[in-house]
């Protein structure tokens, strides 16, 4: 039986997947309601002005979970170690559920990372897969969704600053391949997990969409940007001194790495509208590579 028309409670609203998340449920008729510390913000005001229900809380504060909860058929559950830290995101997540189980709900979707069911040792994977255990361990009707690494990390603070100045830096060798993700097809997966609910209770699906080594990723910038791009690699002591947790993360990706099946994946799933990362690339604005000081 197909999830339609329902009223789903999507926190981290105003974040990368979860805002994707609740853009995508609103365009297919769904009441969404968008979880939110601060409902007066620009993007929980532009998620209202589409129809979005908003509700103040935070993982936190288990009185207003709860409130947002009740009512809702489904829960849309993203945490983050990059705000608080990791043993925060295990116990923000796991009271995030706990609330869930108390009101009850017909479909919990939790956002983990691929792979960390694997025992990697990575700190921000395993932080996630302690919610997954919890959750597993309860009579919860849940499906857990697992992304790789983002496309959109191109962005991010830690790695926007080297494209530009013409270097895409990563702590891999050159041909080492890693899998990838754009936001906007995690947001079109979780879409269709809740609008297929019966066919994906109670399973753990890790999903990518590309797969290119650092030199590949480095030459579709260069040719989508119309900038010169160059891989890096970053010596694995000098990303240590930085981040143990992206070392360690870093490590496993050359050693072990992310074991999506791509193809099958996609051949599955077509409706998901798979990028690959050139094609996404090709739809970014780089004028923002015209700032290097």
């Amino acid at each position: 039986m197909e999830c339609t028309m329902s009223t789903i409670l999507v926190t981290g609203a105003t974040g990368q997947q979860g805002g994707t998340l609740a853009r995508v449920l609103l365009d297919h008729g769904h009441t969404v309601r968008a979880l939110t510390r601060n409902g007066d913000s620009q993007a929980a005001t532009q998620l209202k002005k589409l129809g979005a229900d908003i509700f103040e809380g935070n993982f936190d504060d288990s009185d207003s979970l709860k409130r947002a909860i009740d009512g809702s058929d489904a829960v849309y559950v993203v945490s983050t170690p990059f705000e608080d830290g990791i043993d925060a995101e295990t116990r923000q997540g796991i009271a995030a559920v706990d609330a869930v189980n108390a009101v009850g709900v017909n479909h919990l979707v939790y956002s983990s990372v691929s792979d960390a069911d694997r025992k990697t040792g990575i700190p921000h994977f395993d932080s996630k897969f302690k919610v997954e255990q919890h959750i597993q361990s309860l009579n919860l009707p849940y499906t857990i969704v697992a992304p790789v690494y983002f496309f959109e990390n191109m962005f991010a603070p830690f790695m926007l600053p080297g494209l530009q100045q013409g270097t895409l830096a990563l702590g891999l060798p050159h041909d080492r391949k890693l899998q990838s993700i754009a936001v906007a097809n995690i947001g079109n997966f979780l879409s269709l997990v809740f609008e297929k609910r019966d066919e994906f209770i109670g399973r753990r699906v890790n999903i990518a969409s590309d797969e290119l080594t650092g030199e590949e990723y480095a030459a579709a910038l260069s040719r989508t940007s119309g900038k010169s791009i160059a891989y890096f690699q970053i010596p694995i002591e000098q990303v240590r001194e930085q981040s143990e947790d992206f070392a360690l993360m870093y490590e496993w990706f050359d050693r072990v790495g992310y074991t999506v099946d791509i193809s099958s994946l996609h051949r599955d799933y077509p409706e998901v509208g798979w990028m690959r990362f050139e094609d996404w690339a090709q739809g970014r604005d780089w004028k923002v590579l015209d700032r290097a000081s």
